[in-house]
């Protein structure tokens, strides 16, 4: 191999190094991970506030499979869709045990909220990396909206709600959560 060869070769090596993209897994998304109410640094209207929650959020992995058969070989089409499992655990302010359950997925569809006295199904849409907009209703119609915030820190998470609960009061609460 000639010097001229070698340095062509060294050349290209070091423009691919320079150029690629890293190929660690990408950073798990910032809500991931278990979430405690800041009570303190939150206002909640009408009150009284929680004593306490935390939320916890799984991302999970869904593949659907599919295989047609057509006039060639049988063809195999897999999709793969990502939801963030999120459960909540607290104690209200009259002293009652509250649990929640909703699965976070950024479509704008609305999606089966448990443990909600407000509503009964809850739909997202992504606003930015670290901002999602919700909306809650409760027999299809419209009754909170708001957002989730995360810092670009990944530390605090704000939930900013305006609405109508269950009895007919208006909502306006800052939520605010501190990662574990």
């Amino acid at each position: 191999m000639n010097t001229f060869t070698l340095r062509r070769i060294t050349v290209l090596g070091f423009a691919l190094l320079l150029s690629a993209r890293d190929l660690t897994p990408q950073d798990a998304d910032p809500i991931s991970g278990t979430w405690v109410l800041n009570a303190a640094k939150s206002a909640f209207s009408p009150g009284p506030p929680p004593r306490s929650e935390s939320r916890t959020f799984i991302k999970e992995t869904l593949q659907t499979k599919l295989t047609g058969k057509g006039s060639a070989e049988p063809r195999t089409y897999m999709s793969v869709r990502q939801e963030i499992k999120a459960t909540s655990q607290g104690v209200d302010g009259y002293g009652h045990p509250t649990t929640g359950e909703w699965t976070i997925v950024d479509d704008g569809r609305d999606r089966p909220i448990t443990g909600e006295p407000d509503a009964d199904t809850l739909s997202l849409t992504r606003i930015d990396a670290f901002t999602l907009a919700l909306t809650l209703k409760r027999a299809g119609r419209i009754v909170i909206t708001g957002t989730q915030a995360i810092s670009r820190d990944g530390k605090v998470m704000t939930v900013t709600t305006n609405g109508i609960n269950a009895k007919g009061q208006t909502v306006a609460n800052v939520e605010v959560f501190e990662k574990q």
